[in-house]
């Protein structure tokens, strides 16, 4: 790889969401912000390698991609009437608060779901559509057509490229979180039924929530999305043996990433100064008991209830009380356990997790009929590809 090259796929992958953010900032669009870097990009691999790299290669790609937007505006006549009221004011230099504007904006509540993700994954993350259509399953022309709509919903909507004002993070940032997290999700265990994971898709959530961190550091829930993600991606190297899934209990924990671990602990103690305790954080505390324990057994199983009961309040959701049912099991039994999964019957009938939780629990009573019966369920809800070995195995034994 030539200098030049290194260079800019250097700067691209630390500063290209700020680069971006900027320029959609100053020019209200998108779209033309992208068509303007793309062109910078390519006029930095004819020049650099003649003229060397420049001392600011983030503020050159800027003043390029400026220039160029500014000379696109100025062929078109629907673009004049913008070119005179933005020529006069050059952008200045990208900042963080630039890639955390494009990061809220890619977020925006005006999307729909599926579009906040991949317009996080493209525009502040600089994947290519067609790697986010290979992660998503869906043809290359369908994310193309994705963003696009995306990018357009925002520019119709008059969505600013700036960043909230502190009073407005209550309101904004669970979104951003929300749509890190899932990205993370669908990265450590794929709802694919070709592949059991996606690295690249966690790794690039962990990224962004590492950056978030940094750019809101006095939020201590973009502090605790961090940890929890550093605290799964600790033991991502132990989950699967040959392309089979390994549960918690059974993961060697000497090959655990203890840096990572560290990292998530020094992060939750930072957030948890601020005594402002949010439900990244709680799941991030309960994931460091985890983390810190020298087996499954010796876990403080009362403490991680415990933790749980605290989610509940903040969390209310049938899924946060099935994982606590989990914990009950090891503190009071698996009879007291599965009253309390079969009372989350009504809500998670559907759910591959409830029917394997309620599975592994009746095999502990002894009623294998039922326990086979229930991870039946469990695999025909199933579509991750290592869920189903495991499943499947579990009856094959008997």
């Amino acid at each position: 790889m030539s200098d030049a090259r290194q260079a800019l796929d250097q700067v691209w992958r630390a500063d290209a969401g700020s680069v971006l953010g900027v320029l959609a900032r100053r020019l209200g669009d998108l779209d033309r912000a992208e068509e303007a870097l793309q062109d910078a990009a390519a006029e930095a691999l004819r020049r650099w390698p003649a003229e060397g790299v420049p001392g600011n290669p983030a503020g050159w790609l800027v003043t390029t991609a400026w220039h160029r937007a500014v000379n696109r505006l100025r062929r078109e006549a629907n673009g004049r009437d913008k070119l005179a009221a933005l020529a006069s004011e050059p952008p200045g230099q990208p900042t963080g608060d630039d890639r955390l504007a494009l990061l809220f904006a890619c977020c925006h509540p005006a999307l729909p779901g599926p579009s906040r993700v991949a317009l996080t994954l493209h525009a502040v993350a600089g994947l290519p559509a067609e790697t986010i259509a290979a992660a998503y399953l869906v043809p290359t022309s369908t994310m193309a057509q994705r963003l696009v709509r995306a990018k357009r919903q925002l520019r119709d909507g008059g969505v600013r490229f700036e960043a909230p004002a502190p009073e407005a993070y209550a309101e904004r940032l669970p979104a951003v979180l929300a749509i890190i997290y899932l990205i993370y999700n669908e990265g450590y265990l794929a709802s694919s039924p070709d592949v059991p994971q996606r690295r690249e898709l966690a790794r690039e959530a962990l990224e962004l929530a590492r950056q978030l961190a940094i750019l809101m550091p006095a939020e201590p829930e973009a502090d605790g999305l961090a940890a929890l993600l550093e605290l799964h991606e600790s033991r991502a190297g132990t989950r699967f043996d040959d392309g089979d899934l390994v549960l918690l209990a059974e993961q060697d924990r000497t090959e655990w990433d203890r840096d990572l671990i560290r990292s998530a602990l020094a992060r939750l103690a930072r957030a948890a100064r601020r005594d402002r305790p949010g439900v990244y954080q709680l799941e991030a505390a309960i994931a460091a008991k985890h983390a810190l324990a020298p087996s499954y057994e010796s876990t403080d199983w009362p403490a991680v209830r415990t933790l749980y009961d605290h989610l509940v309040v903040l969390r209310p959701s049938p899924v946060v009380r099935l994982s606590r049912a989990v914990a009950t099991a090891v503190v009071d039994g698996p009879a007291v356990a599965l009253a309390e999964v079969d009372a989350l019957a009504g809500r998670l009938g559907d759910y591959r997790l409830w029917h394997a939780a309620r599975a592994g629990l009746l095999r502990d009573l002894g009623r294998i009929d039922e326990a086979d019966a229930a991870n039946e369920a469990a695999l025909a809800c199933a579509t991750n590809p290592a869920e189903r070995a495991l499943l499947t195995q579990r009856l094959t034994r008997g």
